[in-house]
Order: structure tokens, then sequence, then C-alpha cells
């Protein structure tokens, strides 16, 4: 018997030449170790998270398990944890105060793993986007997800841009700073993705 706990996938879908893409909801405490170490990495910064320590990040996620309008997610390849989903519903949240927020729309944060040990894999990243959007545009019917990754993060921005998404604005999302959150004022280049592009 294996000592592994064991999830409930909201979403699974075989990836050929990877392997099999499993989204389950994140378990806060259970997960935090996990997901410290990678928000703890410089690769991660535009996260926010560097910094804090496991507990913090697992009261963080904890709160949000709470939340009806905010979800983390966390993707695993073949059972070992390769990312972290966040959706979020825009006109909940300060990014539907910096564009027009259409039914339907819905938010993502993704936070990619880094490489383990089989190394980098080319064609890994877009793949797992394309689980990521297979979910939330297909399992939770949704007609569009907006991104907000930080201006300075080219990198992220050149991922969504390839991955079919188109750019938006930049705008300036509003500090947030309330008793269970803060959140700086942020610079971010919005970007969109129809479901008519992801899966025409």
């Amino acid at each position: 018997m294996s000592d592994r706990p064991v999830h409930t996938y909201v979403h699974q879908e075989h990836v050929d030449g990877f392997g099999t893409v499993g989204i389950r909801p994140l378990d806060a405490e259970g997960d935090a170790g996990v997901v410290h170490g990678w928000v703890s990495e410089e690769r991660a910064a535009f996260w926010g998270m560097t910094g804090l320590t496991r507990d913090q990040v697992a009261e963080i996620y904890a709160h949000m398990a709470g939340l009806d309008t905010h979800h983390a997610f966390l993707a695993e390849l073949d059972g070992t944890p390769a990312g972290l989903l966040q959706t979020y519903e825009p006109a909940e949240d300060r990014v539907g105060e910096c564009y027009e927020v259409r039914p339907g729309d819905i938010g993502v944060h993704v936070l990619l793993a880094p490489p383990g040990e089989r190394g980098v894999r080319p064609g890994w990243s877009a793949a797992l986007m394309t689980a990521f959007a297979s979910y939330v545009l297909l399992g939770l019917d949704r007609q569009r997800v907006v991104v907000d990754p930080d201006v300075r993060n080219e990198k992220a921005i050149a991922r969504f841009l390839r991955q079919g998404f188109e750019p938006g604005p930049l705008v300036t999302l509003p500090e947030i700073d309330l008793p269970d959150v803060y959140l700086p004022e942020k610079k971010a280049r919005l970007a969109f993705l129809r479901r008519e592009v992801a899966f025409p």
C-alpha cells in the first residue's frame, strides 16, 4: 500500500510524448512544501511569494480555499507535481477594474514547476498550458481566459502569446490592503485567449 494520498482530479488529459496531466484542487497544507519550494526560487519572483515561509504559503492557500471566486489547483504529470493553476472570477478581482469583463470570462495565474529529474523537455510548457486551457475553457465551459502577467515578465508574456493569447492593454492593477490580503500595485500586460482560437 502506498502512503501517498489519493486525489480526485477535476481534469485529466494524455499528452503525447509526455504522459498524463492531472489537475486537482490544491491541498493547502499537504502541498505547501512543494509550492513553497517553487515560489521561493528567483525564477518565480513575479509570483510575489519569495521570502514567505512554508506556513505562510499554507495560510494563503487555506484562505483561498474558503473563497467562492478564487481557486487553486496543482497539476501533476503522471502523479508528479508539475505546475500551479489559479482560477478566479475577473469581476471579483482587481483586474476587473482594469478592463471590461464579459460574461464567460475567467482569469488564471500559472506557475510552471522547475525542470525535474528529466531536465528541460522541449514542448512541455506548451503542452501543460494546453491542458490548463482545456480545463478552464472546455471543462468549466468558459468563453475567454484573461491573464495579467507583470509587464516586466517578458518570458511569461511571450509564452502566452505563443499559446494563442491576444495582447491586451497595459494596465495598473490597484493595491489591495485588506486584513487577510495584501497585494502591491502591479503594472501588467493583459492578454486574452478566446475558446474559438484555442479549440477551433
